[in-house]
């Protein structure tokens, strides 16, 4: 607790000395005008401490979740209570830069009611990267009833918010998406026809794909025959996500590491739902971690404690030996998803060396995040010489980023280029895209 001066105090004290300077001069017996107005100031700090609420008998309660997710907006509200309370007290919150840049928020906090025993704030937060994020203190602060002192209370808040990947997406795509009845491998029997392996034959409806016919059977039924094939299940997916230097950046005010993330276990529910074995491998430097196959919808935790431990790197990274060591774990044609970003095709050679001897047995797909940024400098009409140039910059940063993207193609892997906000939907869709075509 602690109380001291106000700015009005301090105007005060410092307006009355040179009118009792001014007094003494014109008469010298009122010198003792100024300590007289020393001395009265004082009386009214003294006052001013006393009256009104004290600060030692204030209680705070804080409530906030244990858990968010990165990007997820959620209330930590605030609630001092005591007795006769003012209308009105300042406040500011020490807590982690995740939350706030800086780490300090200030504002105030008003009285909930007329009864003036609570002073309540609900302050809106949503963290900016994974960790767990520290709310440390906060001090509360209001004037006395004549404003010459501050009355303040620190209190220590020692609050630890584990900030995790987003399920946000999962949960609200997930249910969009598994909500259609049509989506093949939810129920098999409606999706009959479909797929790459053999289930039966069947008689030909209108409709049917013509090259399903099998004409020798049909001759020997004297009508026509079509085979129905069904979508493969227990398919092998590596959900691979870079967490090197160039992931770590924002993009939308959030790290293009957290957007893999959470568009990695969105598939991964997908996959889970569909039959297939999912594993998530993480790398930066050097490979972090490759989860075991998991087929089970109750196995999606695992999967989401796995990619809350995928850390921050501000190294460059090595896809020579993140690459040739998932390679080596690897027994069975699997489809590896990878979730990078690359700059310029100088960086990338190395990138591409490893995939082309990954592609020769497993299928492999990249997912970038599209560069809007560079591509809004680009288009953007210039007005100065520096716009030129930025222009130009940006233009070759493009050029470089499609002949990488070429190059992988000409490999035989696919790219697919995804804006930031809809990653998670056009991730999965590109996944079910292959499984259509049967080409694990």
């Amino acid at each position: 607790m602690a109380v001291y001066p106000t700015r009005r105090a301090i105007y005060l004290l410092l307006l009355g000395a040179p009118v009792a300077l001014a007094l003494g001069l014109i008469r010298p017996t009122l010198w003792i005008v100024a300590p007289a107005w020393i001395g009265l100031i004082l009386i009214g700090l003294l006052l001013d401490a006393m009256l009104g609420a004290s600060p030692r008998r204030l209680a705070l309660t804080a409530e906030a979740p244990r858990q968010a997710g990165v990007g997820d907006p959620f209330d930590l509200r605030l609630v001092a209570t005591g007795p006769a309370l003012p209308r009105r007290a300042e406040m500011a919150l020490a807590l982690d830069e995740r939350f706030a840049p800086g780490g300090r928020l200030a504002g105030e906090m008003l009285r909930a009611n007329d009864a003036g025993d609570a002073l309540v704030r609900t302050l809106p937060l949503a963290a900016s990267r994974r960790g767990q994020a520290h709310l440390e203190a906060l001090w509360i602060r209001w004037a006395g009833p004549f404003g010459l002192v501050w009355k303040q209370r620190r209190f220590a808040l020692d609050r630890v918010i584990a900030v995790v990947p987003s399920l946000r997406a999962v949960t609200e795509e997930g249910r969009r998406l598994f909500q259609r009845d049509s989506w093949f491998g939810l129920r098999q029997q409606q999706r009959r026809g479909e797929g790459s392996e053999y289930e039966a034959l069947a008689e030909y409806q209108p409709g049917m794909d013509r090259r399903a016919i099998d004409w020798n059977a049909s001759a020997r039924h004297v009508k026509l025959l079509a085979k129905e094939y069904r979508v493969e299940r227990d398919n092998r997916v590596i959900l691979a996500i870079d967490g090197g230097r160039t992931m770590a950046e924002p993009v939308g005010g959030m790290p293009r590491v957290d957007r893999a993330v959470s568009a990695a276990l969105l598939l991964a529910f997908a996959g889970l739902k569909l039959g297939d074995r999912i594993s998530l491998f993480s790398f930066a430097a050097k490979p972090q971690a490759l989860t075991p196959a998991y087929m089970h919808v109750q196995d999606f935790p695992a999967l989401q404690r796995a990619a809350s431990l995928i850390d921050y790197a501000p190294v460059e990274s090595n896809f020579t030996l993140a690459l040739s060591t998932l390679g080596a774990q690897l027994n069975r044609r699997s489809l590896i998803i990878l979730f990078t970003e690359f700059t310029d095709a100088t960086s990338a050679d190395l990138m591409i060396r490893a995939a082309g001897r990954l592609v020769k047995k497993h299928r492999l797909l990249f997912v970038v995040i599209r560069d809007d940024e560079v591509e809004e400098v680009e288009r953007r009409r210039p007005e100065s010489a520096a716009d030129v140039t930025r222009a130009n910059v940006a233009a070759a940063m493009l050029r470089d980023r499609q002949l990488v993207i070429a190059r992988l193609q000409r490999l035989g892997a696919d790219v697919i280029e995804v804006p930031a906000d809809a990653m998670g939907a056009s991730v999965v869709e590109a996944y079910l895209g292959i499984k259509r075509q049967g080409s694990l």
